[in-house]
Order: structure tokens, then sequence, then C-alpha cells
């Protein structure tokens, strides 16, 4: 057995990786701080049924359980940090108040899935992620989207895609139809995976009125520019109240999102349904062109908290840090400890110089990278220990020297 193996899709960062990581950490978190975006960390463990509240059954396949040997409950390793932060609104900072006012919160850290989201992907990606609780507007829509949207800018990563969708266009036209729950169940699933044909059979199966029927195949075939919400209005305009909402809300923040982000390409997709167990309302997904994969996503999913005493609006984005890190984008000015760019300290027999300790804490104080050498002959160059720059003595002064 080789007992260095890590199983599939645990990831570890050796020092190049885990210095790039740490830099995006700190400039994302002070990023978010400029927001009004505070920290928090919330455990790694909880109980399941915290982890699980308001999120469907999908996160719950994808949590670790485990038994707590104090009490024999049974715990989840968390797969989300999401339900987490809601928590911490509802219970601790909201203290179970629904009018407790706006709470803006960020966080950043690992979680364990079950399996990965893709395949060869990471089982145990770092999250980032922020979220709003207490206000249901656009107006905290719009902000939300923009931070992810600056998430991904302040990192040079453009040429963005934006991909939107309400979850209440499909639930509202169910409800409008008079779906029961197996048959919610079993059109959404095949709008989740996109499955014409299979539609087509099962709306011919059911006893739909021709109006119903009609908006109902019509619906999966709703993708494409902005432009497409108006004749989505048309197609649906028998469809209820609640629908004609939720497509008035995205012409409005799609209109938004043009006029404030001009080179983002919009792409508006009706069916979409991936996460349609919790969210309520609108939804989003940024992809990069020739990538298969969504980079960040989010939606507002008002009502999570009141599994925890309290149900405010919410509303958030997640990304993670490993995809962050990975995307073509220069982090020069992020990580300048990366590469070659330390000091050598010399090696100094016996008692320590004291005027090279002040030398060394001083430099250390403005932020450079002072390595103490630690044998009086070199082993190693200076480049090999990570220093462009050593420490000589010239007189009586030590003298910080390029090589």
């Amino acid at each position: 057995m080789n007992t260095w193996l890590l199983p599939d899709g645990i990831n570890e960062s050796l020092p190049d990786e885990a210095e790039k990581l740490e830099a995006l950490r700190r400039h994302l978190i002070d990023l978010y701080a400029t927001w009004g975006y505070r920290l928090v960390m919330p455990p790694l463990v909880e109980y399941l049924e915290s982890l699980r509240a308001g999120m469907g059954t999908q996160l719950d396949l994808q949590t670790f359980k485990i038994t707590d040997q104090l009490n024999g409950r049974m715990m989840g390793v968390r797969a989300d940090i999401t339900p987490q932060v809601a928590r911490i609104d509802a219970h601790r900072l909201s203290k179970g108040d629904e009018n407790a006012g706006v709470n803006r919160l960020c966080y950043m850290g690992t979680v364990l899935r079950t399996r990965s989201e893709e395949q060869g992907g990471s089982r145990s990606p770092v999250q980032v992620g922020a979220e709003l609780f207490g206000h249901a507007g656009i107006e905290s829509d719009f902000e939300i989207i923009s931070l992810m949207l600056e998430t991904l800018h302040s990192l040079d990563v453009n040429d963005l895609v934006l991909d939107v969708g309400h979850v209440g266009i499909a639930s509202g036209l169910a409800d409008h139809a008079k779906l029961n729950n197996q048959q919610k169940e079993d059109y959404f699933d095949m709008l989740a995976r996109k499955s014409i044909p299979e539609i087509e059979k099962w709306v011919t199966d059911q006893s739909f009125s021709s109006s119903d029927a009609d908006m109902l195949l019509a619906l999966p075939l709703l993708s494409g520019s902005v432009d497409l919400i108006k004749s989505a209005k048309s197609k649906l305009k028998n469809a209820g109240k609640a629908v004609l909402d939720a497509l008035d809300h995205l012409q409005n923040i799609s209109d938004l999102l043009g006029s404030t982000f001009p080179n983002l390409v919009l792409h508006i997709d009706l069916a979409e349904m991936r996460g349609y167990a919790y969210h309520t309302g609108i939804m989003y997904m940024v992809y990069l062109p020739g990538r298969g994969a969504c980079i960040a996503q989010g939606g507002r999913y008002d009502g999570i908290g009141e599994a925890f005493g309290n149900n405010r609006p919410a509303i958030g984005f997640s990304t993670d840090l490993r995809t962050l890190a990975n995307l073509s984008f220069d982090t020069t000015n992020l990580v300048n400890s990366l590469g070659v760019n330390g000091i050598l300290a010399p090696y100094v027999e016996g008692a320590m110089d004291d005027t090279l300790d002040v030398v060394i804490d001083d430099l250390r104080a403005q932020g450079e990278q002072v390595i103490r050498q630690l044998t009086e002959v070199m082993t190693f160059t200076p480049a090999q220990q990570g220093c462009n720059r050593i420490i000589e003595k010239q007189g009586d002064d030590w003298v910080v020297m390029s090589l």
C-alpha cells in the first residue's frame, strides 16, 4: 500500500500554490470588506439537521456523516458553507428578529463533498462567498451579482458570460397548471436535464388544457439573449401573475446589469433548474468561453433562516479559490512571495550578532522575507533557498546586496 496516496479528489497545496491561494484569500477578504461584508468562520462540522436545513436532498447526498462520540448524534462535515452562514445570521446575529436589518457576511473555507461536481474535479474545494440577509429587493440582487463580477474582474478575469434564470417562472407555471407533487418532480427533473423529447411525450400523456400544454412545452426552449424575455412574456402570458412578475424582475435586473457592465455577455435561461429545491428567485452562474463548468454561482434563497427560527430574505454567491487560482491571470502583484524574492542572512558562529539581528528584524517589519543561513558553508545557492539578495558586512554596517 502506498501510504502517501490521497483519496481521489482530495487536495493539498505545496508552497507555491499555498502562497498563491493565501494571497488570493487576503485579496478577496480585503475586497469584500470595502463593500461592507464582514468575515465569519463557521465550524468544519455541525449536527446534520443544521447543515442540510432548507437546502434539499442534493446537499444531504454530498455530506459525509460522522457520529458524535459524546452524545451519539449524527454530525456532518460541511459540503456547503451557505446554510452555516444562514444559521449565523438567523440565530447568532439577528437573534430571531425578522426586522433586525441587513447583514452582509463573507466567508472562506474548505468544504468536503462525497462526489465532485465534475468528472475528475475536487471533492475538497476552498469555498469563497458572500451573503446578504434582510433585504428582498432588486437592489440587493444587483449588489450581490456586482460583487461576484467584481471578484473576477479584480483578478483580471474578463470576457465573462452571466447566465441568469428565475426559479419562480417554472414553479409559477407549475402552480398555474395545477401540477401535483409527482408531476412537479417529473417536470422539473426533465427541465434540469433539458430533455425536450421526454417533456414532449410527458405533456402529451397528461390531460392539460391546450394553453397549459403549450406553455409547458415552450418553457424548456426559452433560452437565449436578453431579448428572449419579451418573447417569453408573450408565450407565457396566461401563466399567471407570479410568472409575469418574475419575468419583469428578470428584465429589470438584466437592464441594470447591461448598463453597468457593458462588456458583460448576458444569457437568459428560463428553464434553469439547478438548485430549484431551495432557491426562491433569481439564479445566476458565471462562465468563461470555452470552459464547460461555471466559475461562480449564486441565487436568492429567501426563507432559509426559517429552520433556525428567523425567516429572512437572503441572497448570495460562491466560488472556489482553487478555480480562481488556476485561471489565466497575472498574480505578480498579489503574490510577491512567489519565486526568488528573499534575502539571505549570513551564518554567524557562536553568539548572534546583535547588529545583524536588528537589520533582520527591520527588514521583516517592512514585509521582506529574510532567511537565515544555517551553516557556514553554503550547501545550497541563495536562489535555491528562494533568495535574490544577501546581507553582507561592509565595514561596520550590514548591507543588503543584489545578486
